[in-house]
């Protein structure tokens, strides 16, 4: 039973990591599946964790942190979209020079405006995002199994793990269901077939770049509001890459998306579990082997396990409509 009791409580650590990894992926599936490369969902999410923490610190709510956040993720993706679309730029240099002014600008407004060496003041009460009880979850956590399972590991999540969850379904609902999802996916693999049938390219790519700033502002915004009490330099720690990881091995799909992202996130969960474990012959887990395992798994996975993973015929050419 305690080995039960053990498991529970690194899944129900799994999803707190797992979710702006889950966010941050859908973000990337959206503008990919347009046929824009997105490298920059690392600097959308550090400009977004910075905002929402600082925002929230001055105005005292995490809902407004949330808009700050989603704000600056959606400016930032139209900066990308700027660069990229309209003026054809290379979207890979527009994605990287993106993560490299943010990892500069958020600390060095932190220090100017809080004078504490890049970070945000601590964030308490309505100024973060809380845990919800569920209905009942009281009540039947000393039910064996199925009282832990609902009280420990579906109970207890803030809002935005939950919107997480529920963005998974939503974002296969929009993309294989709706018009605009077809428009996305056709914009990603034909561009000139969508042009010549009177829709507009550009726009459509546009309004997919709209959906990922959404997504990277609320994955940043969980970061410093809700799985942290403050903004800190480079606070993202490579989880933008690791999103792009998760959707290349995923083959752009949202279910698979989600089942990696989990993956990764039962990886960085059982960090702390095994640090100091002693393996006989061996002695104590380097604690640095620890925290690579979700970036070797990475490369494993992408190495040897994908298989061919086929993205958008379009992805990261600039659309030149025909005269």
């Amino acid at each position: 039973m305690e080995f039960f009791t053990l498991f529970i409580l690194v899944l129900d650590a799994t999803l707190r990591v797992a979710t702006p990894l889950v966010l941050a992926a859908l973000a990337g599936m959206f503008s990919e599946r347009s046929g824009v490369v997105d490298i920059g969902l690392e600097g959308k999410m550090l400009g977004a964790a910075f905002a929402a923490a600082a925002t929230a610190a001055v105005t005292g709510s995490a809902w407004i942190g949330l808009g700050a956040g989603i704000a600056t993720g959606f400016a930032l993706a139209m900066l990308h979209g700027l660069a990229c679309i309209t003026y054809r730029g290379d979207q890979i240099i527009s994605g990287v020079a993106i993560n490299i002014l943010v990892s500069g600008l958020a600390p060095t407004l932190g220090i100017a405006w809080f004078a504490r060496g890049g970070q945000t003041p601590t964030l308490v009460g309505d100024e973060r995002f809380r845990a919800i009880t569920l209905p009942f979850a009281d009540a039947v956590k000393d039910v064996p199994i199925l009282g832990q399972l609902y009280s420990e590991l579906l109970s207890g999540h803030n809002i935005l793990v939950y919107f997480a969850l529920a963005a998974v379904p939503i974002t296969a609902w929009i993309l294989y269901r709706t018009r605009f999802g077809l428009r996305v996916r056709a914009v990603g693999e034909n561009p000139a077939a969508v042009d010549t049938a009177g829709i507009s390219v550009t726009w459509m790519r546009y309004r997919a770049l709209m959906v990922t700033g959404f997504l990277c502002g609320v994955a940043g915004t969980y970061m410093s509001t809700a799985h942290n009490a403050s903004f800190v330099r480079d606070m993202t720690a490579g989880k933008g890459y690791l999103a792009l990881a998760a959707l290349i091995f995923a083959k752009w799909r949202p279910v698979p998306v989600l089942l990696t992202c989990l993956l990764f996130g039962f990886l960085e969960a059982i960090e702390a579990r095994l640090q100091g474990v002693e393996i006989p012959g061996i002695g104590a887990i380097p604690v640095q082997l620890i925290q690579a395992l979700p970036y070797v798994l990475t490369v494993v996975l992408l190495a040897g396990f994908i298989g061919k993973a086929v993205a958008p015929k379009a992805i990261g050419v600039p659309y030149v409509k025909e005269r």
